[in-house]
């Protein structure tokens, strides 16, 4: 028996790729980097394949070949591959590479068969893509390659009204125009993230690529909504066991440093995860939920299990299961309550969900 596990809702990850496919009108690319946001590469994978999502994209090229080795048959595109990468492996497995610069480019121009590949433009996130070196790009040839898409990536797309965002629409246009003079007209164009394909249709062009709320979170609270307020449902579950029960007395410390004492008699419940399963060692205010309420975290967050206040009255005894986050719809905390408390967004929450935690599918688990 596991002491905890992550629980994937494929039926919520279908619903949610099919109500962003349908909104955006457009082709779609299931990013499913970073181990699928710690879903599950494999499961989620093949599953959004199956909901009818047309692309994946990952970041690394390893990922790219793990899916594709495993039965996925729609196009599958990595865009973070360095000069010096294998893109040998990656044009024998199918395997569509983004370009962002020319050393990268003259690598995969000399592999035969003409590789498929996007060209990565910096459009004002000053990250990854072309910017210097795109007037030395255009002169070069593109005869031993095939250009299947151009994209870009919005830096402040969960800001709907920021300027910035026109003018990096404004920016790939251009760019895009840049290569047509050339002679090269991509047939995929894609910009929009997950914040863009619900709140910025003038880029959607014809693919979106979408990530966080393909997993039903939203890309951003305060300024998109929360999931419940965009139709979104959350995909995973995570719940772990009750380690140990016990009741103690007022005036006891609790956890590393004794940063923590009971104010009254309670009961303790020791969770049986920690730091080293991905819950945030900053978390405070956050906790778990057993018995229809709320279980708040006392004390400081330990490699492998973290101490919650199950109040005087509770019925919990040990070896019961407690849900550290799910939808909320029961009255639990969420990923984006986790992120709150600890300093930092939904995405990371669930994406460091560690590898002890296996994730378990299944059509339905709320």
């Amino acid at each position: 028996m596991n002491r905890a596990e992550a629980r994937i809702d494929i039926g919520h990850l279908s619903s949610n790729i099919a109500q962003l496919k349908s909104a955006s009108k457009t082709e779609l690319m299931a990013v499913v980097k970073a181990d699928a946001y710690g879903h599950g590469l494999l499961g989620v994978g093949l599953s959004a394949e199956k909901a009818g999502a047309d692309w994946l994209g990952v970041a690394l090229l390893e990922e790219a070949i793990t899916l594709r080795t495993h039965g996925v048959r729609i196009p599958i595109l990595a865009w973070l591959v360095s000069p010096g990468s294998d893109f040998k492996s990656a044009v024998d497995h199918d395997i569509d590479i983004a370009v962002a610069s020319i050393a990268a480019f003259k690598e995969i121009a000399q592999l035969p068969n003409k590789p498929r590949i996007h060209i990565e433009l910096d459009t004002g996130m000053t990250r990854g893509g072309f910017l210097d070196e795109w007037e030395e790009f255009l002169l070069q040839d593109f005869s031993t390659v095939n250009v299947i898409g151009v994209f870009s990536h919005f830096a402040r797309a969960d800001e709907p009204g920021e300027k910035q965002n026109d003018e990096q629409l404004q920016r790939f246009n251009t760019m895009v125009a840049d290569l047509a003079k050339i002679g090269i007209n991509p047939p995929i164009k894609h910009l929009s993230n997950s914040a863009a394909t619900i709140k910025n249709p003038s880029a959607h062009f014809n693919l979106v690529r979408t990530g966080i709320s393909m997993y039903g979170l939203s890309p951003d609270i305060s300024t998109l909504g929360s999931s419940n307020q965009l139709s979104l449902k959350p995909v995973m579950q995570l719940r772990a066991k009750l380690h140990l029960v016990k009741s103690v007395p007022a005036g006891v410390a609790v956890g590393y440093g004794a940063t923590a004492h009971t104010t009254t008699q309670t009961k303790l419940g020791v969770v049986s995860m920690g730091y080293a399963d991905g819950i945030p060692r900053i978390a405070k205010n956050v906790g778990v939920f057993i018995d229809g309420k709320k279980a708040p975290i006392i004390g400081r967050i330990s490699m492998d299990q973290f101490v919650v206040d199950l109040g005087a009255d509770s019925t919990a005894v040990s070896g019961d299961w407690v849900i550290v986050f799910g939808d909320g719809s029961h009255g639990e905390y969420t990923a984006d309550d986790w992120g709150t408390a600890s300093l930092s967004i939904n995405y990371e929450i669930v994406t460091r969900i560690g590898p002890r935690v296996p994730r378990i599918y299944a059509p339905h688990v709320y």
